[in-house]
């Protein structure tokens, strides 16, 4: 989830234009970052039962890979995120989403690492997704791609790293989501990580969350432009729809303690309410700008697709119910991190997956921040956790022999 408290009227930004509209599109089939194609016979086993081929992975790399090839870390974004992490966005021209952790001197430093991040599969920033075209009739997927799991998008990094020559990971880290793929990537694929570092995540999505994220899915779809998921054919766009859910979403990004100190109940550019349904209040507008720019950089079918992965992720379901078995004879070191104001992934989730992996004997941190951010505070800038992310990765590294 990427969001910042940023704000239209006090930052200066300007609304996305019909120009970024289009280049949004043209992400989704022609991205302007490196691609890796996989033929028809070289197709995605899908947890659904579909086998998905031809298929793309778009993605984005920093540092320089050693001659061990032993330097290898792999970012996971979140829900919206994308593969620039640390690359000017093509569409909105924002800096990197991850600049505050990935980088020269940063935590994950680029001068010591290798860096990769892919585009998830189902997304639209160019990995295949229901905005790709479907070879098979020359449509847009729509509702006809099949419905993906965080154990697809894992299975596809593993064919993207393969196809790149990196045989294992020195970290894997993520957040949200991408904390979701960093526990699936240990869960799977136990000999390829050596550190994995989940943050504001849990081991599986709560009845709430799948409760927020049914009704984003519901707001799209009760959007008449949605089209029943031909919108692209139809030339429509659902973007009534897909800003409500965008709204609705950011809200679980954040915490009240953070929306009150930011916006608190002062009104958006008057002195006075109108007396109508106009935007009257600071947040109002916020919410509302949250929704119109994004519904310029994200496609309407790939967020039903990627909050419906969200859903289905429940580690412990694919081990008998228990949460340990996915850990079991891990040799992976963990650092596990939450935020204490993070109500979406709140401390509760992330003992979890601690306690499941001390029952397995791994070696796993725990750090809990004090914030008062909100689940976002992964994304921003949190002095505690670069110093503990600091810390575990260059233990690791001496661990490693880098």
């Amino acid at each position: 989830m990427d969001s910042t408290l940023s704000h239209t009227a006090e930052h200066g930004a300007e609304p996305a234009t019909p120009e970024d509209a289009r280049r949004a599109g043209i992400e989704a089939t022609d991205p302007r970052s490196p691609v890796m194609v996989f033929a028809i016979d070289e197709p995605l086993a899908m947890d659904s039962g579909a086998r998905l081929g031809p298929f793309q992975i778009a993605y984005q790399t920093a540092g320089t890979l050693n001659a061990e090839r032993s330097n290898a870390v792999l970012i996971c974004h979140a829900l919206t995120g994308d593969q620039h992490f640390a690359h000017r966005h093509p569409v909105t021209g924002k800096p990197g989403w991850w600049e505050t952790l990935v980088g020269p001197g940063r935590p994950v430093d680029t001068d010591r690492y290798f860096v990769v991040c892919s585009n998830v599969i189902g997304s639209c920033m160019g990995s295949t997704g229901p905005a790709s075209l479907n070879p098979e009739t020359g449509r847009a997927y729509g509702l006809d791609f099949p419905l993906v799991t965080i154990r697809d998008m894992v299975r596809a990094q593993a064919m993207l790293l393969d196809r790149l020559g990196i045989p294992d990971l020195f970290l894997c880290i993520g957040g949200s989501m991408g904390g979701m793929q960093v526990l699936q990537w240990a869960s799977l694929f136990p000999e390829r990580v050596f550190a994995a570092m989940p943050i504001a995540t849990g081991p599986r999505h709560s009845a709430q969350n799948i409760a927020f994220h049914e009704v984003g899915r519901q707001a799209i779809m009760a959007d008449p432009a949605w089209a029943e998921g031909r919108y692209l054919e139809a030339g429509t766009r659902p973007a009534k729809g897909l800003g409500v859910a965008r709204m609705g979403a950011h809200i679980t990004y954040l915490s009240e303690p953070a929306l009150h100190r930011k916006f608190g109940r002062r009104l958006q550019n008057r002195a006075a309410p109108t007396f109508s349904f106009n935007a009257d209040f600071q947040i109002e507008s916020y919410l509302r700008h949250q929704g119109l720019s994004f519904v310029e950089r994200f496609d309407a079918n790939a967020y039903l697709y990627l909050t419906r992965a969200m859903d289905y992720f429940d580690l412990a379901e694919d081990h008998d119910g228990v949460l340990a078995k996915a850990f079991r004879g891990s040799k992976t070191r963990f650092c596990v991190i939450s935020f204490t104001s993070d109500w979406l992934f709140p401390t509760a989730d992330s003992r979890a997956i601690v306690h499941a992996l001390n029952a397995v004997a791994a070696p796993v941190a725990f750090v809990e921040v004090e914030s008062d951010k909100g689940h976002d505070a992964f994304l921003l800038d949190e002095p505690a956790m670069f110093s503990a992310a600091q810390g575990f990765i260059d233990a690791a590294a001496r661990a490693r022999g880098l």
